[in-house]
């Protein structure tokens, strides 16, 4: 069998840096594009089904070009260019929500949006992949995560002090500061362009080492069924999956709870800040859990946790505070699932196919972001909007039961 040990690298924690820069201005322009899109949807007469659609849009050129850009991020020496690339995609994709006069012009901005988040995650999610050794993964993809939900703070907070604390306002009234929403959310990514336009990536001290049992020629890249077929591999993207599922339905439905409520923009904006925020926390602290316990039980902890928790959400928005002490308890437990289940598909694969792996693992995540909002969105046709986010806790407690049972056989 053969498998390789990741060469030293120097400019790792300078590059760590651009990351986190990078990461924190590009999640606060998604997260303040993506939930002031369902207000600009209602300014054009939307319902909750369009709401579900325009945000299933939003994954689906994602994932028609996955697979071949994860391996492209295995070839390429400059990553930074592709997730420079990334930041055009979402600054663009921004402008095109903001300046757009129908239904169709929104989901083909969100479309772009998405394609922008893909192309800027994987670069950023291959170079730690690279270029960090196994025992500094959680820690990488800790901080790098965190920077995430750091923007899922800031974006969250600026788009409900534009829109304002007022119930009174109707949506149709809102439009000039939605699109003023839109219009800043896509300055704050094009801040990024110039952290990446100088070479600041790691450089390898010396090549990749080849571990061998006898002298075998250097293994091809693994198919999509090969990483699939990996022991945990599927299972790992399933309880990723269903973590980001639920933070692209709270981020899309939580504000159509809201209008049904009578619940200000500002304190939705409050609210998903607070849930950003606890996210942040714990990534920070990820490192002394990785210490303490195992991977599997804090990604257990992390689907059980948030799915139970987030089931109060729509039934007590109305009450502010308990509403925010519970997004804070799900947040927290939510943050630590994502890094440690790219920990995990990175580790289960051989180094090689690592860019392929992560690759994977987001055209899974894609194909979730196309099917799930479309059924979460009936869901909330049936029972209110309250439904959507319903359906995603049944789906985080799905994958805390997939992975307990799994526990079980391998014991």
């Amino acid at each position: 069998m053969t498998s390789q040990q990741q060469a030293p690298a120097s400019g790792t924690g300078r590059w760590l840096l651009v990351l986190i820069l990078t990461a924190i201005l590009s999640q606060t322009t998604l997260n303040l594009v993506r939930p002031v899109t369902t207000y600009k949807l209602l300014t054009l007469n939307a319902g909750s089904v369009m709401v579900g659609i325009t945000t299933a849009v939003y994954a689906i050129l994602p994932l028609a070009v996955a697979l071949w850009l994860g391996r492209i991020s295995s070839r390429v020496r400059q990553i930074r260019y592709l997730m420079l690339w990334g930041i055009l995609l979402i600054v663009l994709g921004s402008a095109l929500i903001g300046g757009a006069p129908t239904i169709p012009l929104v989901a083909a901005g969100s479309a772009v949006l998405g394609l922008g988040h893909l192309v800027f995650t994987i670069g950023g999610q291959s170079s730690i992949a690279r270029f960090f050794p196994d025992n500094q993964l959680d820690k990488a993809f800790g901080w790098f995560t965190a920077a995430f939900a750091v923007g899922q703070v800031i974006g969250p907070l600026v788009a409900g002090g534009i829109l304002g604390a007022s119930t009174q306002v109707a949506v149709s009234e809102r439009a000039a500061d939605v699109n003023l929403s839109l219009w800043i959310g896509a300055a704050a990514s094009a801040l990024a362009i110039p952290l990446l336009m100088p070479n600041l990536q790691p450089r390898r001290i010396g090549k990749p080492q080849k571990v061998t049992a006898s002298a075998a020629p250097e293994a091809k890249q693994a198919s999509v069924g090969a990483i699939l077929r990996t022991p945990g591999v599927a299972s790992h993207m399933f309880a990723g999956l269903a973590l980001l599922s639920m933070i692209d339905i709270l981020t899309a439905f939580l504000p159509l709870v809201a209008e049904h409520y009578g619940v200000a923009p500002a304190a939705v904006g409050v609210l998903l800040a607070v849930r950003g925020a606890a996210s942040v926390i714990s990534r920070m602290f990820l490192p002394w859990f990785s210490r303490h316990l195992n991977r599997s039980r804090l990604v257990l902890g992390s689907l059980y946790g948030t799915g139970l928790s987030f089931i109060l959400v729509p039934l007590l928005l109305e009450h502010l505070l308990l509403a925010s002490a519970i997004l804070f308890i799900g947040g927290f437990l939510m943050g630590l699932g994502q890094p440690l289940t790219m920990s995990m598909v990175s580790t289960a694969v051989a180094f090689q196919d690592r860019g392929t792996a992560l690759a994977v693992r987001l055209m899974g995540n894609r194909v979730g972001q196309v099917l799930i909002p479309v059924a979460a969105s009936s869901a909330a046709v049936l029972v209110g909007p309250g439904g959507a986010i319903w359906f995603c806790c049944a789906l985080l407690c799905v994958s805390g039961i997939e992975k307990s049972l799994r526990s079980r056989r391998e014991l």
